[in-house]
């Protein structure tokens, strides 16, 4: 452990210029360099710093790019390093999470570690192992049962806010039961849900708060670029660079605490039907939106489910064999399809990989107010329940104003539900099929049909 002399050696190095820095440097042997380079304290920004006190949980919620990953990592090293018998449980919203980003992301684990001090990491056991003999067990937010069982000492929960199932933090606090004093660090971007909102209220915890812009210095000039021209001046940057927690938006049609927050659930009756929506974006370039793909389904109790949100950035290939993987593995009976875009290009990608598969093409004739107000609705009536968590599709949802574009994940949602249940009235606890189309398109549709039967008299 460092001793305070050092210490404030170490953090007066720190608020050095660039310049003095490198001096400093020069003057160095290879070996004292090294030592240097893998000193957190001489580097680290104060809020980046363990905080005093008694606390139980350490949240830093910061804008992207703050540093966030490795202050974590950082920080499960020290617990490394002062405990030889540290049990440390490290979590994120997906396996492939872990692994990317906490362990041998560029600011995880491994690439922060001194040559002397470098964990064995063991992919197929989940499992780090320090040269003294601390340990720390990778989970899936994913998968709340691997928790349940195993005690430790510290942890480290990353994007917290993006967890499906709340049933996983919930196993990861009855395992912190190890050691003189348990505790643990959370590193996220914020979002207004229940479980972020009850966290940050908690007595035991200590909240640090930060922007991108803090980190600058050591962002990529692309990087700080393009997260800036994306964000600056819109409310979503208010959440995804200066680390603000965004509560309801005037003028949008979903509210977050009351149409989904009071809805959620996390188990779901038998459903009696299941589709994909897909709203689809024709290229992959760095500017492209995403493809939207929503998976939800309709219960025996006649509410609607959101199942699963795979959207991603992704040429038209990709994006295709993500919708056909949600299709099969939740066993849906149709994909729902915007044609607008990209013309019939959905359907012609996804016949290209599967000419099996059950698919609708949907034409945008009406604004999209128009088409997510009757989606809104259900929520308003409590009609519409989220399985777990699904933090893009609900930012893009408690953001959209109408007028504005709407985005390619709220999109693919309205598109499903439009198909399950709009056009359909609740009389008696009964969805009972009602026609919504105006006169004119109702005339259109019966011309449509009199011709093509003409051509079988």
């Amino acid at each position: 452990m460092m001793n305070p002399e050092e210490h404030a050696f170490y953090r007066k190095f720190s608020k050095k210029s660039q310049v003095e820095k490198l001096a400093f440097i020069a003057t160095l042997t290879d070996d004292e360099a090294v030592r240097l380079q893998f000193t957190w304290q001489a580097w680290a920004r104060d809020k980046q710093l363990t905080p005093p006190g008694a606390w139980a949980t350490w949240v830093i919620m910061a804008g992207r790019g703050f540093g966030k990953t490795r202050t974590g990592a950082e920080q499960t090293r020290i617990w490394a390093e002062e405990d030889s018998n540290a049990r440390i449980a490290l979590v994120a919203r997906t396996a492939a999470d872990i692994r990317d980003v906490m362990v041998e992301g560029e600011s995880g684990i491994l690439a922060i570690s001194p040559p002397w001090f470098k964990p064995h990491y063991e992919p197929s056991k989940r499992r780090l192992t320090w040269p003294n003999g601390a340990q720390a067990t990778t989970y899936s937010a994913e998968q709340p049962d691997q928790l349940a069982g195993p005690q430790h000492t510290k942890f480290w929960a990353d994007e917290r806010s993006t967890w499906q199932y709340d049933e996983t933090w919930d196993q990861l606090q009855f395992g912190l039961r190890l050691g003189a004093n348990p505790q643990g660090v959370v590193t996220m971007t914020p979002r207004p849900t229940k479980a972020v909102k009850a966290l940050l209220k908690d007595e035991t915890t200590v909240v640090t708060r930060g922007s991108t812009r803090e980190n600058k210095g050591n962002l990529a000039k692309r990087f700080y670029r393009e997260i800036t021209r994306k964000y600056e001046g819109t409310r979503l940057g208010r959440q995804e660079l200066e680390g603000e927690v965004i509560e309801d938006v005037d003028g949008a049609l979903w509210k977050r605490e009351s149409m989904i927050e009071a809805l959620r659930v996390f188990k779901h009756p038998e459903l009696k039907r299941i589709v994909v929506g897909v709203d689809p974006s024709v290229t992959s370039t760095e500017e492209s939106a995403e493809t939207g793909i929503v998976i939800a389904g309709v219960g025996i109790d006649d509410h609607g489910y959101v199942l699963q949100d795979r959207s991603l950035l992704a040429s038209p290939n990709e994006w295709a064999k993500e919708v056909i993987a949600g299709y099969y593995l939740l066993e849906a009976d149709r994909v729902i399809g915007e044609v607008n875009n990209g013309g019939d290009l959905v359907e012609t990608v996804l016949r290209n990989i599967d000419k099996a598969i059950s698919y609708k093409s949907v034409r945008a004739t009406r604004g999209k107010q128009l088409r997510a107000e009757p989606v809104s609705s259900f929520y308003e009536r409590s009609l519409i329940h989220h399985v777990g968590v699904f933090p893009d599709l609900e930012d893009q949802m408690c953001s959209w104003v109408p007028g504005e574009k709407s985005p390619d994940r709220l999109d693919a949602l309205v598109w499903a539900f439009t198909e399950m249940m709009v056009g359909q009235v609740q009389i008696g606890g009964m969805m009972v099929d009602t026609d919504l189309r105006n006169q004119e398109e109702i005339e259109e549709d019966e011309q449509e049909q009199e011709q093509a039967y003409a051509l079988f008299r």
